[in-house]
């Protein structure tokens, strides 16, 4: 269990703690390695983007990370197929440094683990990452005028068993079990027991797991052209709705899914988001696995050993069941799972999914969404379901500053989302663009004032700015609001997952 300790500050300790919370980038520019300006905890990729912006910005930036290696989801996962947020009529909203990411996946540059890796690197190019780290201490105190409290120091023991205690201006929630806000005595957003528990649950209960399945020698020109001369109906009879491959992806496959018998409740093949890595090399994201607590490394070692013999098992019956896959192999395993969901905590606004479907804009944008409302599956709901399609909305820098805390940033994963909002907010790319955003916005500001003391007029300068310099637009976007003719009971049912906008 992980220390939390709660200090009322006293009038002699005003002015050290505000020169904590506040003026660190004055201390750490002394080059004080235990006083950077910004500490990201966890190294999932999308507080890397936050990481990157600061630090070509002139802020001393320190990673910390539980994971014994770098790149969770991304690297470690390997989960390789990348979700696009689009608006209507496929408009594409990607903007900022991960849209050359997703340029480079699709011209095919960027499709295999080791070009992921060689990416990862040179976006965290002069980035201290300390992996393995264990969390001691978070020593959280009070502003002196009540106004809010901080993260004054945190402390932890690396690999080879060193202490250590870092004080800095902010701190960044970035991994995918909220080892940082889980700690802070913040409420947990209630989860998707919201949505697909019985009426009474009290349980959290969270979407899926996935372990990302890697095969070889498939034929991929074979696999898309079997399947794709076939007409629209007599495609979705045989593999399932939507059933579509083209030279890049696969998506549909709902029957060749649900044909898999797992042997096992906690196991389950739904349909097959596939991906051409090239050189007959595939990677397919659809083997889920429910229950799994993230924090829980036991529980992890756990279901990857499963998952490996699920796979194993899996093979055979994608020989027989697609076409081009008769000489398909194992391509390795992943080293870690692809963790969708887990326990968030409340921030300063939590987003809606009315929000999300209304294309809401707020002046205090930080980035710009745009993704189908998909619950994926839970153990109680095993297909999950799409709940809205959004045209575009907004995500305002208050959905990742933690309720109450003037130095805390969430990042990726731990964006403040209500259970349905999540399904569209989760999607790594908006996230990633939020995360860059406020990198890009602490650089600026550079300890003038706090992220939580931003005005109207401010975060207009700022938006403004990160416009001008960096071609990030996040005002003046007008989105269709789909909630036309919804009475405002219907409004509140579909915020609470009851209701289905088609």
């Amino acid at each position: 269990m992980k220390r939390i300790t709660f200090v009322l500050l006293s009038a002699v300790m005003t002015v050290f703690c505000n020169l904590s919370a506040v003026g660190a980038a004055q201390v750490s520019a002394e080059g004080r390695p235990d006083q950077p300006d910004i500490l990201i905890i966890g190294s999932e990729l999308e507080g890397m983007y936050l990481a990157r912006a600061a630090a070509d910005a002139g802020q001393s930036v320190q990673v910390i990370d539980p994971r014994p290696k770098p790149g969770g989801q991304l690297l470690e996962g390997e989960m390789l197929f990348l979700d696009e947020p689009l608006g209507d009529g496929g408009e594409v909203l990607l903007q900022g440094k991960v849209k050359s990411l997703f340029d480079a996946y699709k011209r095919g540059t960027i499709r295999k683990a080791e070009q992921f890796r060689n990416y990862y690197s040179e976006l965290t190019k002069g980035i201290a990452i300390e992996s393995g780290v264990t969390l001691t201490g978070i020593d959280v105190r009070q502003q002196p005028d009540a106004t809010g409290r901080f993260v004054e120091s945190v402390s932890y023991r690396t690999q080879n068993g060193q202490e250590r205690t870092v004080y800095p201006g902010y701190v960044v929630e970035n991994t995918d079990y909220a080892a940082l806000t889980s700690q802070l005595g913040l409420s947990r957003i209630p989860g998707m027991e919201t949505v697909f528990g019985p009426p009474d649950a009290d349980s959290p209960d969270y979407m899926a797991a996935t372990l990302i399945m890697k095969f070889k020698n498939v034929d991929w020109g074979v696999f898309q052209q079997e399947v794709m001369k076939l007409g629209k109906q007599e495609r979705e009879l045989k593999y399932g709705s939507e059933t579509t491959v083209n030279p890049t992806f696969t998506w549909g496959f709902g029957k060749v899914g649900a044909g898999y018998d797992s042997g096992t409740d906690h196991w389950f093949l739904r349909g097959l988001n596939t991906v051409n890595q090239h050189d007959g090399e595939v990677l397919i994201n659809a083997l889920l696995v429910y229950g799994i607590d993230p924090s829980d490394e036991a529980a992890i070692r756990t279901a990857m050993a499963e998952g490996r013999e699920q796979t194993d098992r899996i093979l055979p019956y994608l020989r027989q069941a697609l076409p081009g896959w008769s000489k398909a192999e194992i391509n390795g395993y992943p080293d870690y799972l692809y963790i969708r969901d887990y326990d968030r905590y409340e921030t300063e606004y939590v987003l809606q999914g009315t929000d999300l479907m209304s294309g809401r804009m707020f002046w205090d944008n930080v980035s710009i969404g745009g993704y189908e409302i998909d619950l994926q599956g839970t153990m109680s709901s095993k297909w999950g379901s799409r709940r809205g399609n959004p045209d575009k909305y907004g995500m305002p820098l208050r959905a990742f500053l933690a309720k109450g805390y003037i130095n805390v940033i969430v990042a990726g994963k731990n964006v403040g989302a209500s259970a349905v909002a999540y399904g569209s907010a989760r999607i790594q790319a908006q996230t990633a663009l939020a995360a860059e955003t406020i990198g890009l916005m602490l650089g600026r500001i550079d300890g003038k004032y706090r992220l939580t003391d931003i005005t109207p007029a401010q975060m207009s300068e700022l938006q403004t700015w990160v416009r001008a310099q960096h071609g990030i637009t996040l005002t003046g976007v007008q989105a269709v609001n789909k909630l036309g003719g919804l009475s405002e009971a219907q409004k509140q049912s579909f915020d609470q997952g009851k209701l289905v906008i088609p």
